[in-house]
C-alpha cells in the first residue's frame, strides 16, 4: 500500500510541475487570440498566464513540496516495515539508504522528463487545463445562464 500512495504522490508532485512551469513557459499572446475565436477555456487559460508566479509557486513549491514530503513518509513507512525483522544496523542502513535513493531517483527523473514536455508543449497543456477546470467548476453555471437566458 505504501509503495502505491509513494507512486501516487510521485505522479502528483509531477504534474504540478509540469503545470507550473507550462504556465510560466506558455504565450499569452496564444491565449489572447483563443479568447478571440471564443475557444472554451480561453479565459481561465489567460487568467492562469497573467497570474503565472502564483500558480507556478503554488504547484511547484506548495504541492511539490507537500508530496515531497509524504513520498518520503512513505519511504519511512517501507524502511520500518522491512527493517523490524532485522537485527543487523548496517542492512538497515543500506535498506533505507536504497528506499530512499529509488523514490528520490524516480522522482527526478519523471520531473526532468515532464520538464521539457512541459516547456515545448506550455501553450497546449494551459488550455487543456483550462478546459478541464471550466468543465469541472463552471458548466453548471453556464447552463444555468443558458436556462435562464431561453426563458426570457
Amino acid at each position: 500500500m505504501a509503495a502505491i500512495m509513494i507512486a501516487l504522490f510521485i505522479f502528483i508532485s509531477v504534474i504540478f510541475d509540469m503545470i507550473g512551469i507550462a504556465v510560466t513557459s506558455a504565450d499569452e499572446e496564444y491565449f489572447l487570440l483563443q479568447k478571440e475565436k471564443n475557444n472554451q477555456g480561453s479565459e481561465i487559460a489567460l487568467k492562469l498566464k497573467k497570474n503565472s508566479e502564483k500558480v507556478c509557486s503554488f504547484c511547484a513549491d506548495v504541492v511539490g513540496d507537500i508530496c515531497g514530503i509524504l513520498s518520503g513518509a512513505g519511504g519511512a513507512c517501507i524502511i520500518l516495515s522491512i527493517s523490524k525483522n532485522i537485527s543487523q544496523n548496517n542492512l538497515v542502513i543500506l535498506i533505507s539508504t536504497l528506499v530512499s535513493s529509488i523514490i528520490a531517483g524516480l522522482t527526478i527523473l519523471f520531473k526532468a522528463l515532464m520538464k521539457e514536455h512541459a516547456i515545448k508543449n506550455s501553450n497546449k497543456i494551459i488550455m487543456r487545463l483550462s478546459k478541464l477546470i471550466e468543465k469541472l467548476f463552471f458548466y453548471k453555471k453556464n447552463k444555468n445562464h443558458r436556462k435562464s437566458l431561453d426563458n426570457k
